[in-house]
């Protein structure tokens, strides 16, 4: 079940960042709704969930979006795997841990849909590209500082719970 809610979850945080996202803009920076869904559930709930979220979330974004098919879901992978990696040495604080780790790894995120552009399509140029990604990387954490503790409640309170069975 809960990979199947990781799923629609992840197309409706798809359709969301398109439909409605490009009006909640803050000084030129959108936020990434499937990224930031992702790399919460990664954290809170489980790896695989976290994957589903990517794949899923990330092949959606490339089928509406103008990027080559492919490229969302690669770097999505890839920051969910460092989610999960970074998640194992923080401490287990469920609200503090997944906000910090967005706002780290939109930026890295970010860097990486750049680079593969670049190495798809040819040179890119472009100065200052860390700076026009920190007020995205911002909103981000923005947003999970809103969602993590969400996700923690509602894993904590209808997760099942192992039982011993006599």
């Amino acid at each position: 079940m809960s990979l199947t809610l990781a799923g629609v979850g992840a197309v409706a945080a798809a359709l969301l960042e398109f439909s409605v996202a490009p009006y909640f803009r803050v000084g030129g920076a959108q936020p990434d709704l499937v990224l930031v869904f992702a790399v919460v559930w990664t954290m809170i709930v489980s790896f695989e969930g976290g994957m589903v979220w990517a794949f899923i979330g990330g092949l959606t974004t490339d089928l509406l979006g103008s990027s080559p098919l492919g490229i969302t879901v690669f770097s999505l992978l890839v920051v969910v795997a460092l989610a999960a990696l970074i998640g194992h040495f923080l401490p287990r604080a469920r609200y503090l841990s997944p906000i910090v780790v967005v706002l780290l790894l939109s930026v890295v995120n970010a860097l990486l849909v750049f680079f593969l552009y670049g190495a798809l399509s040819g040179p890119v140029h472009a100065p200052g590209a860390l700076d026009a990604v920190l007020p995205g990387a911002a909103y981000n954490g923005a947003i999970a500082l809103v969602v993590a503790p969400l996700m923690a409640l509602a894993h904590a309170r209808f997760a099942e719970q192992e039982r011993i069975d006599w």
